[in-house]
Parts: structure tokens; C-alpha cells; sequence
């Protein structure tokens, strides 16, 4: 992940959208529609699930900072180390916190209670970032977790990933195993002959094409671990998009640029071994573009209007993607309202939250994940296997649509509005004739009437007190629409 230490702001504007997506994209390449029958059957199955759990885990976390980013020689913000350490100290520093890795109240059973009650469909979980150590039982290295150096590594869930997975796949999650291409630890990525002036591999591919082979071959040999020992694998969600085909010269835009020869890991080859071991998975190869770029990931944003192919905001609960002591968590409130915003455009909210040393989540994080639950409980049936359906947003309404047919309001409210408006006046989609409305979350029959576009509904003082303090109120529309194919 490029740990952005600003917060990206929900679009919650009051213009309606024009019934046009909108054909911007985050990758540089353009999206190329999947077409075998498996992936496209669990896409759909991706979509239906709308809300994920992400977690951005490992040693780095003793220290409290920026996942991986702080071995990065780069002038930017989210790679600062501390003043009057120099760069080759600080790196061997960090290179030995597996040494002190003992995360012994790690408990991924409760992890998955926790994404559960939040509402959350499917996991991502990081096993292995850009610094390249793994949390899992690789055999291509030692940089790992079941090394011998590690504390942890004689434990019974020392396999972080294995204990990970099989505890939500228990608890009926997808399963998303997010995998980062560059490797810092790899000698045969960043050579140590050289030195590490960007992100990018530091030595010239074409110059020296075996060692680029090499690094190739142990890429290709760890994704093959996860995708044929680990159980079902859903997703495989590859980060570090300067890793393609190609020199990278002209990504200055994206915060990429930095080296002309090409970084290229064959993606046909992994892509299709992936496949072998597991049918039907969805490949993202993320910020890259092209066939192997099944969904792509608008990262800390909401795209302004729906996108033409399947996506996913991947966004932080608190300022950091990895655990940082006393991090700025979002509200409660504010979560949900950006997640109605995105399921409205046609997209799937992946909420990060990154554990603590120890392997516990931060209370103040599953603070927040069970009070999103909480309005998932009660809203939750607007929120899964919904599909975007226009106007999309107008003024304070989203909308979304089951395939049935029918759609839903949903009201995001200002931060002082405490109750419903007595008054609705829904733009847009007509319930059908004598249909019965009401706000989720109650039993009442709401009165209503058509007035020229709008909907009109009455919401009785019973109902407004019954729902206050809500992030977000949803009134069903029955049969507003044809169902869908």
C-alpha cells in the first residue's frame, strides 16, 4: 500500500450524477473485461459481498510506523526515519525486528468475531509487504515468520496466514490473501552491490537478465505456496504496480516514476499457475491495468461517479494502513456514510485496520467496527448483493437496487441532524402502486404519495424517535425498478 498519511473524504456532494459512468480510471493501463466463466462467477460473488476487512500486519508493527515505507530511500513523507539515524543503521535496525516478534495474544478466531459483528463479507490480509518478510511458511527464504530467529516461530499458530485464513473461511468470510511483488529483502530486487536510491528494483533488468530471472522464479514459487497450501483463495490481491512491463520514466504523475528498464514478473505465467491451484480465482493485479487486473482499487478515495468495471475503495479506519499507538480513528458515522456512497456508484468498501504487536486489534478500532455493525444489523439488506441503479446519489440520498428490483433510499444526514426530516422527498425512483414503505429498522407503514419526479413520504414522530442518532436511515422502495438480469 502507498500509506498516504492524509484522509481521503467521501463525496457526499448534493449534485445528482448524469446516468453516464464515468470512464476515468486509476490504472495507467486500460480495463480489460474478464472472460472466463469461473472468474466472472466470483466477481459476482465479490460484488454481492460489498464490505471487506483488511489488515495490514508484521514486525514493523513493535516500532508503530508506516508498514515496509521507512526502509524506502525516498523524499516523501510516509518514508521519514527518525533525525540522526543514518540510512544503513536504520535498515539493519529494522531488518532485526523479526527478532523480537512474539505477537503471543494473537488470536484470529476473535479477529474474525470482531469482522463479523462489523458486517464485513471477505478479508485481505498482508502476507508478505514490500519489505518482503512473510508471514507465512515460505520455503523461498528465511525472512519469515516460522524462522528460527523469531520468538513466535515454535508457537502453534506461528503460520500467521494459514491461521488467518482458516479462521475466517470458519467464520463463512471470502478470502483474500494480498501479496506485495517487490521485495526488499530480496538480493535479487534491491542488489546489495548498488544502492537503493527509489522503490523500484535497483539494478538494470536488461543487464543483468538471470538475476532478474531469479527473482522471477522465487516471486512465482511463494504466490504458488499461497494459492496451493492455504486452503480456498478468493482473491489475489497483488500490490506494488511499478512492477510491470515497461520502464516506469513516465509515472511522475503517480508518485512512481524511476527507472527505464522494465520490472516485468510475467503475469500470464503467474497468473495462470494461481489458476491452477485454485479455479475460478480474481487476479488484481493492482494500478497496472490489463487482463490481469480483475477489479481495480481506487486507494484512500471514492471515485466522484460510478465506475464501468468492477472496483473497490481501499481505505484506512485510522490515519496509518499499519498500527500506530493513540492513531485518529474515523468515526463510526463517517464509515458508514462513505461505504453507502460507494456500494450507491456501484463499488466494494475494503476497511483496513492494522493489529497491535501483541496480535490483539485496538479496542478503540473494534470500538468503531462494532458500532458500524451495529447499523449493518439494521440497514445491511440495502448494503449486500446490491447494485448501483440511477440516479445513484441526489442531494442527501443514495440508492441502491437488490435484484429483485427493488430500491432503496438511503438519507445520509448532516452531522447536527439527529432525526429524520418529518417530510421526505425522494428524487427519482417510483415504488410501485399500493406499496407498502418503510424506514429499515421499524414496523411502520409509512404514508406517501407521488408528486410529479419525487416520492413523498410522511415519517410519524414514532418513527423519527425509534431511529434517531442514526449515520444513516434507508427506506425500502419495493418494485421501483425492473429486476435485474
Amino acid at each position: 500500500m502507498k500509506p498516504h498519511r492524509f484522509l481521503a473524504l467521501a463525496l457526499l456532494g448534493a449534485l445528482a450524477l448524469p446516468a453516464a459512468f464515468s470512464a476515468r480510471a486509476d490504472s495507467p493501463g486500460d480495463y480489460v473485461p474478464e472472460t472466463d466463466p469461473l472468474v466472472l462467477r466470483r466477481l459476482a460473488q465479490w460484488q454481492d459481498w460489498k464490505f471487506g476487512f483488511m489488515l495490514h500486519w508484521g514486525p514493523y508493527s513493535q516500532w508503530g510506523v508506516v508498514e515496509s515505507w521507512s526502509i524506502c530511500a525516498e523524499d516523501v513523507d510516509w518514508c521519514r526515519r527518525p533525525d540522526g539515524v543514518a540510512y544503513s543503521d536504520y535498515v539493519e535496525q529494522y531488518e532485526h525486528l523479526p527478532d523480537t516478534f512474539n505477537p503471543v495474544k494473537f488470536d484470529p478466531a476473535a479477529w474474525a468475531q470482531v469482522a463479523r459483528e462489523a458486517g464485513t463479507k471477505y478479508v485481505v490480509f498482508t502476507t508478505k509487504h514490500h519489505d518482503g518478510f512473510a508471514m507465512f511458511d515460505t520455503k523461498q527464504s528465511d525472512y519469515r515468520i516460522t524462522a528460527p530467529n523469531v520468538p513466535f516461530h515454535a508457537d502453534p499458530r506461528a503460520n500467521i496466514s494459514r491461521q488467518v485464513f482458516d479462521s475466517f473461511r470458519d467464520a463463512g468470510f471470502g478470502i483474500g490473501a494480498y501479496f506485495s511483488k517487490p521485495d526488499w529483502h530480496s538480493d535479487d530486487y534491491w542488489w546489495r552491490r548498488f544502492a537503493t536510491p527509489n522503490r523500484h528494483v535497483n539494478y538494470d533488468t536488461r543487464k543483468y537478465p538471470e538475476r532478474w530471472q531469479r527473482f522471477v522464479d522465487y516471486t512465482h514459487a511463494q504466490v504458488d505456496e499461497l494459492t496451493r497450501d492455504y486452503g480456498r483463495i478468493d482473491i489475489l490481491w497483488l500490490d506494488g504496480g511499478w512492477v510491470r512491463p515497461g520502464d516506469t520514466l513516465g509515472d511522475i504523475a503517480n508518485g512512481t516514476a524511476g527507472v527505464p528498464w522494465p520490472q516485468d514478473i510475467d503475469m500470464p505465467g503467474m497468473a495462470a499457475m494461481a489458476r491452477r491451484n485454485q479455479p475460478g480465482l480474481i487476479v488484481v493485479d493492482r494500478a497496472v491495468g490489463g487482463r490481469y487486473e480483475n477489479y481495480r482499487t481506487p486507494e484512500q478515495k471514492i471515485p466522484e461517479l460510478p465506475l464501468p468495471y468492477p472496483w473497490e475503495t481501499c481505505m484506512t479506519l485510522g490515519d496509518s494502513w499499519s498500527y500506530v499507538p493513540g492513531d485518529n480513528y474515523k468515526s463510526a458515522r463517517s464509515v458508514v456514510q462513505m461505504l453507502v456512497d460507494v456500494v450507491a456508484k456501484g463499488g466494494n468498501y475494503l476497511l483496513n485496520v492494522g493489529p497491535q504487536p501483541d496480535g490483539q486489534l485496538p479496542a478503540e478500532a473494534v470500538r468503531r467496527l462494532r458500532q458500524i455493525g451495529a447499523w449493518m444489523d439494521v440497514n445491511g439488506e440495502a448494503i449486500y448483493a446490491s447494485r448501483a441503479v440511477a440516479p445513484y446519489r441526489a442531494g442527501k440520498f443514495r440508492y441502491t437496487r437488490l435484484k429483485n428490483g427493488d430500491v432503496y433510499a438511503i438519507y445520509l444526514p448532516d452531522a447536527d441532524e439527529t432525526r429524520l426530516p418529518a417530510r421526505l422527498h425522494i428524487p427519482g425512483p417510483a415504488p410501485r402502486e399500493g406499496a407498502r414503505l418503510a424506514v429499515l429498522g421499524t414496523d411502520a407503514a409509512l404514508p406517501w404519495r407521488r408528486e410529479g419526479d419525487h416520492t413523498v413520504i410522511e415519517i410519524p414522530a414514532a418513527v423519527r424517535r425509534a431511529t434517531a442518532h442514526a449515520a444513516a436511515w434507508t427506506v425500502r422502495l419495493p418494485g421501483a425498478t425492473e429486476a435485474m438480469p
